[in-house]
């Protein structure tokens, strides 16, 4: 015979939720085995330790570090240290002139060079480079040789430049200094010049070696870089990754000069500058007129690259310079006995929902046990590939948005319950009433993971520290709640519903009828009414349809010689 349709729906709910349980935990044992994945969380600074770097504010005498540079840097760098993908990472300041990043685990030398690299991002143009091996990639990618220097620039006549681009900022000097200058063993000045005088530097990988003209435009003018893939006018992709940059009011004005006067030039004068800590993290040639504030930078570029880039563009701008004065490890804020804390105070949360669910639905609250059983088995495999993937990191703050998960998710089982037990009283068979409590329960369940979602999302959004690793817990193990409930919790109803033992009202079921408040026999049936309940029954519809008798019945019935049993009472009464 075959299955009915509520059977092989939540057949195939649970064959979903099993494919989910089976696919994360292969994914995470397989990064375990052959990656750096491990079978448990990576844990935040407060409960692990990690590395702590002081940066100190580099100044000229008589300055001073303002409050709002000192805040702006520590905004700057708490953006370069996210965009690393690492989390639960602390920026704070100290001493008025000192910034503090506190990484959890060991830093990595990519994570260390972005908050190192605290100098200003400027913008140069080119005015001569040379390379080792002579030769550069176009952005065709294809390798042409470089111009060899001009000999004429050892000769150029000592006049006042007219431009940023004007080759009479090389000197017979600069020439001299160009040519001695080893990208691979720089100078202990190298990158350092003033913003009105030309600089000597190499790419940042040391392959080109260039003469830039003065600082035109600082870093801080542009407002947002992003990487993707370059689009065409008709809205498709060329397959080629660029990085695209956005300019604020004045940086785009500056920018409209720059390129006006760059396009079309001799290359390499063609050419601008992206300096970042006295290195030329990219020179792009100059390949139209851009007056918007939105050039992009096209090349050789792959996925990763292009994002690296981006992220300097954008976080590599800070008001101030600064130094690593120290970068020691440091310990765990809070420590392992605090978080048993945590554990403990979940294990108790835990237990109280279970001996309430059990105690108000008898055996029915084995459904919700096991619910949070699932739920529990999935929000862990999933915050153990977010820390292998993404670097996520759990902190205390985190512990406790898990545990209060514990109560959300409990009360959706309990709405649905509800919504059931409801739908018996009404008469309905248990098979039935499972079927139309749900469409009654999922709206309100929705409507209530929607409002914790956005919370969540909202408080992520505006909040930074540990409060973020609270929110982030909140929103995730709301989505587990939604799943949980979709592929386990209402499937196993189903099947129940199907049991003798549920369908029959027993007494540890928790849909017995005296519990429920109803005559409740099972299956919608109901006890036989005795001879007093019939003559109650006729009585009250008697007494009802002589209420619902109107006036002009009443005069008809006086004009055939009846009399109706209502006026026959009253003249006995009187």
């Amino acid at each position: 015979m075959a299955r009915s349709t509520p059977v092989r729906n939540a057949s195939r709910s649970l064959a979903w939720l099993g494919a989910i349980l089976l696919i994360l935990g292969a994914v995470l044992a397989g990064g375990v085995i052959w990656g750096e994945a491990s079978t448990s969380p990576k844990l935040a600074l407060d409960l692990e330790g990690g590395t702590q770097i002081i940066l100190e504010a580099q100044l000229e005498d008589g300055q001073e570090v303002t409050q709002e540079q000192l805040s702006q840097a520590v905004a700057i760098i708490r953006q370069r240290v996210d965009a690393s993908g690492v989390s639960e990472a602390e920026v704070n300041t100290q001493g008025g002139r000192n910034i503090v990043v506190s990484i959890p685990g060991e830093a990595d030398e990519e994570t260390r060079a972005r908050i190192e690299a605290s100098a200003q991002l400027e913008f140069r143009p080119v005015l001569t480079t040379s390379a080792p091996a002579n030769t550069f990639v176009g952005e065709d990618g294809v390798e042409t040789p470089y111009p060899p220097p001009d000999p004429a620039l050892e000769s150029t006549p000592s006049v006042a430049p007219t431009s940023a681009s004007d080759l009479a900022y090389v000197t017979p000097a600069l020439q001299a200094e160009f040519q001695a200058y080893d990208c691979n063993n720089p100078p202990a000045d190298a990158g350092d010049a003033p913003d009105d005088e030309p600089l000597v530097t190499c790419e940042s990988d040391g392959s080109v070696k260039y003469i830039l003209g003065p600082v035109e435009l600082s870093g801080s003018a542009i407002t947002d870089a992003t990487s993707g893939l370059q689009t065409t006018q008709s809205g498709g992709t060329t397959g080629q990754w660029v990085v695209n940059i956005t300019l604020d009011g004045d940086g785009t004005e500056i920018f409209a000069d720059i390129s006006q006067r760059l396009y079309g030039a001799t290359a390499p004068q063609n050419q601008f500058a992206f300096v970042l800590d006295g290195s030329v993290i990219s020179a792009p040639s100059m390949n139209g007129l851009i007056t918007d504030g939105r050039p992009s930078i096209s090349g050789s570029f792959t996925e990763e690259t292009a994002k690296t880039l981006a992220d300097q563009l954008k976080y590599g701008a800070l008001p101030i310079s600064f130094e690593v004065s120290s970068s020691e490890q440091i310990s765990a804020t809070l420590g392992s006995a605090q978080l048993q804390i945590g554990l403990i105070a979940g294990l108790i949360g835990l237990i109280l929902v279970v001996i309430y669910t059990l105690f108000q639905y008898r055996l029915l609250g084995f459904v919700t046990i096991a619910s949070l059983v699932v739920a529990g088995v999935l929000t862990y495999l999933a915050i153990a590939l977010l820390s292998w993937r993404q670097g996520y990191r759990l902190s205390l703050a985190g512990v406790a948005g898990i545990i209060v998960a514990i109560g959300f998710t409990a009360d959706s089982f309990i709405v649905y319950f509800e919504r059931i037990r409801d739908e018996l009283r009404d008469g309905r068979g248990l098979e039935s009433a499972v079927e139309a409590a749900w469409k009654r329960a999922k709206r309100t369940i929705y409507a209530s993971k929607g409002v914790n979602l956005l919370a969540a999302v909202v408080l992520y959004a505006v909040a930074v520290g540990n409060v973020r690793g609270f929110a982030f817990t909140l929103g995730l193990t709301t989505i587990i709640d939604v799943l949980v409930v979709l592929l386990f919790t209402h499937p196993m109803l189903q099947l129940l519903a199907q049991t003798r033992f549920f369908s029959s009202g027993h007494k540890l079921s928790g849909l017995d009828p005296k519990a429920l408040g109803a005559v409740y026999r099972g299956r919608a049936q109901f006890r036989s009414p005795t001879e007093t309940e019939k003559q109650a029954k006729l009585a009250r519809s008697s007494r009802e349809a002589q209420r619902r008798q109107t006036i002009a019945e009443r005069k008809l019935a006086e004009a055939q010689g009846t009399t109706p049993a209502s006026s026959t009472k009253k003249d006995k009464d009187s």
